[in-house]
């Protein structure tokens, strides 16, 4: 598994599961994973099978954010380990993100 997506019936709610390495060769799945999802839905990212992320994971994040409305977006990140969690944390994305 690289990229695995799960809506809810009404298209509200996106999961976005990613796999144990989120790098630049995800980033076409990436995107291909919420581009056509309205951007007022509620999107999930799950990392709980992510050991491994690189600078330009954190901008395929921040691109989802700006779909899902910048400032109004409403988008998690959720079930990452402590490692991951930290290198979200360095780059301040606690502060950009709900993380649970």
């Amino acid at each position: 598994m690289s990229i695995e997506v799960r809506r809810s019936a009404d298209r509200r709610e996106v999961t976005i599961s990613i796999g144990e390495r989120f790098d630049f060769s995800e980033h076409k799945a990436f995107r291909e994973a919420y581009r056509n999802d309205p951007p007022d839905a509620r999107f999930r990212v799950n990392l709980a099978s992510t050991r491994y992320l690189d600078s330009s994971a954190l901008g395929m994040l921040l691109l989802l954010r700006k779909h899902a409305g910048g400032e109004r977006a409403q988008v998690v990140l959720e079930g990452m380990d402590d490692g991951v969690k930290k290198i979200l944390e360095i780059a301040n994305f606690d502060k950009l993100f709900e993380m649970k």
